[in-house]
């Protein structure tokens, strides 16, 4: 295999890609979560180096399986969808760190506040899509990040002082890109 795709431009296809978090609740417990409405274009050039992405999210579609607490995600305690409806990602630079592995910065904006952030990159595979003339490539990535760096300020605790939700997030994304068919 390869380490890394053809050149071209890439959509991402999100029937075949997932946006994720993980938060620790009450300290012992994992709730993941995804977004259902996402889109994004990699351009990928001669090099990794020269290769960039460009994300959005739309805030209002984060989900992770209860409506009540997918509510209060959406709620001004969290990533006030309402006044800041998308979630962007651009790249700023990739570089190769083993094999197939790669270091993809950018600059991340949630809730409007941008900061640059790096997710350890894989790539995952390419080949022919079903689709004739059309490529696809795939990638995982992974960052962690601390959501009061975005302004999420919530800081809901037990009587014992246990926090509810920790301030540490984990995005995990794994996507399907396809190539604009020749």
């Amino acid at each position: 295999m390869s380490n890394f795709p053809a050149a071209g431009v890439y959509t991402v296809d999100a029937a075949h890609s997932r946006l994720g978090f993980v938060a620790r609740h009450l300290v012992v417990s994992k709730v993941r979560g995804n977004f259902t409405q996402f889109e994004g274009t990699v351009t990928i050039g001669d090099t990794p180096e020269t290769s960039s992405v460009s994300a959005t999210a739309q805030a209002a579609s984060i989900t992770t399986n209860n409506d009540m607490r997918d509510g209060h995600l959406q709620s001004a305690d969290f990533l006030d969808a309402s006044n800041h409806p998308q979630i962007t990602f651009v790249s700023t630079s990739v570089s190769q760190k083993a094999g197939n592995e790669y270091a993809l910065t950018g600059d991340l904006t949630i809730r409007g506040v941008t900061k640059s952030v790096t997710f350890d990159l894989e790539f995952t595979g390419a080949g022919e899509s079903m689709q004739p003339g059309v490529s696809v490539a795939g990638f995982e990535a992974r960052t962690e990040i601390d959501r009061r760096d975005f302004g999420v300020n919530f800081e809901g605790v037990l009587e014992n002082g246990t926090a509810v939700v920790s301030h540490k997030i984990v995005l995990e994304l794994e996507v399907e890109l396809a190539s604009q068919a020749a």
